[in-house]
């Protein structure tokens, strides 16, 4: 009897001992939860990329924001078997930031971006580098989406991961 009474003290002791820790715990998570806000950034050619943002949007209960060019893109603009098209000549010129309407001025009140693309020339189409360009991404964790007929998503996230060493990337995700 006494075997018994005493093992029903030390369960009734190490439950409300977790009991107590869980309490103490879950203001801090609330608080971690509510700080923790999601923006999905998209460029989006022919809608593809859109789909795809949307659907992170609900998994991440997250903001949208899409990256629109001043100069919306042609059919032509996109061939990329005209080596004179503008999505072409703009991908051989590392040095193109092609113009966007707008900023996204209420960057600062997320944690985490998610940046999303069509996969051009197996990399992220020049005018993804024109946003992060244009916006102070310090302390946010950056994550990569893509959409592509037939690359992966390395390069591309490898290739902005170089050409930004100064942020913290997350994780990438090939989207198709």
């Amino acid at each position: 009897m006494k075997n018994i009474i005493m093992v029903m003290a030390v369960l009734l002791t190490l439950s409300l001992n977790s009991c107590a820790q869980n309490k103490n715990q879950n203001p801090q998570t609330k608080e971690n939860n509510k700080m923790n806000k999601t923006l999905v950034v998209y460029f989006s050619a022919t809608g593809t990329t859109k789909a795809a943002a949307q659907r992170l949007e609900k998994e991440y209960n997250a903001d949208l924001y899409e990256i629109t060019p001043e100069q919306p893109y042609t059919a032509a603009d996109l061939d990329w078997r005209d080596k004179s098209s503008r999505s072409t000549l703009e991908m051989k010129d590392k040095s193109s930031r092609p113009a966007i309407k707008g900023r996204c001025e209420n960057i600062a009140q997320y944690d985490t971006v998610w940046i999303g693309f069509p996969v051009w020339w197996y990399t992220a189409p020049t005018i993804v580098n024109t946003f992060i360009e244009a916006h102070d991404l310090s302390g946010k964790v950056l994550n990569v989406f893509a959409t592509s007929g037939g690359s992966n998503v390395t390069g591309s996230y490898n290739d902005l991961k170089k050409a930004y060493p100064q942020y913290t990337w997350g994780e990438s995700r090939l989207m198709n």
